[in-house]
């Protein structure tokens, strides 16, 4: 299974008012295990920065303004995220928003909600109650993510890859046992197993008769109404 881990920085919070995305950054994960393919690029918004988005970002608009349009990266964009790939993001609501915003806007047609799954919504019914921001989640995992001191799409995804795997049960979500339907080289096999037939002869027993007898002087030693004894006892 293909899964693109994905984030989007912006210029503010609604792309009906003007806002635009201005970076983009994502992970790509095969049956839940990085392959180390990753996507990210700057966009220019077409539009100034303000100035909280700049104290964010640490971004400029002069910086932007030398990056490709978004109607110009879109078809790469496409072609990386794969219709068929799940794409798992951080608060999914509102960077779809904005990815569809853009999309239509060069003409392209938008992503399904369906394709997306929300790792907040995943670490609220895990943690209800809980901070469930991306640095509360490094922090709840020991995930180091002390390079955060502003937004970046790529190192976002980066560390949401991580605090994915552990939403979903750690390095080795997908180990499971093979069914006796579809038997593999190697595998341990489930469902229901044929009884062994007993032994012929039993097997002699690994005790000398010296352990035997040192056994049986250490049982004597702790007395008759030793637990040891009571049980052997009623042992048939």
């Amino acid at each position: 299974m293909r899964e693109i881990v994905l984030d989007t920085e912006t210029t503010g919070f609604d792309p009906d008012t003007g806002d635009r995305i201005v970076e983009i950054g994502a992970i790509e994960l095969l049956n839940h295990l990085p392959t180390g393919r990753h996507y990210h690029v700057y966009i220019n918004p077409e539009r100034d920065m303000p100035a909280e988005a700049l104290a964010v970002h640490g971004l400029t608009s002069e910086f932007l303004s030398t990056k490709p349009k978004f109607a110009e990266i879109a078809a790469e964009f496409i072609e990386f995220i794969a219709e068929d790939s799940r794409l798992v993001i951080h608060n999914a609501s509102f960077d779809m928003k904005f990815l569809n915003a853009e999309l239509r806007r060069a003409g392209h047609p938008p992503i399904a909600m369906q394709r997306a799954l929300d790792t907040v919504a995943m670490a609220r019914q895990k943690f209800p109650g809980a901070p469930v921001s991306l640095d509360a989640l490094c922090r709840r995992w020991g995930i180091d993510n002390s390079g955060r001191t502003l937004h970046g799409a790529l190192l976002d995804s980066e560390l949401l890859a991580e605090v994915y795997l552990e939403l979903i049960g750690g390095r080795q979500p997908d180990l499971v046992l093979v069914s006796a339907a579809s038997p593999q080289e190697g595998a341990v096999e489930s469902g229901p197993q044929r009884p062994r037939a007993p032994r012929p002869h039993p097997l002699p027993p690994r005790l000398t008769k010296a352990e035997q007898q040192a056994h049986a002087e250490f049982v004597a030693r702790m007395g008759e109404k030793s637990l040891w004894l009571r049980f052997a006892a009623t042992t048939p």
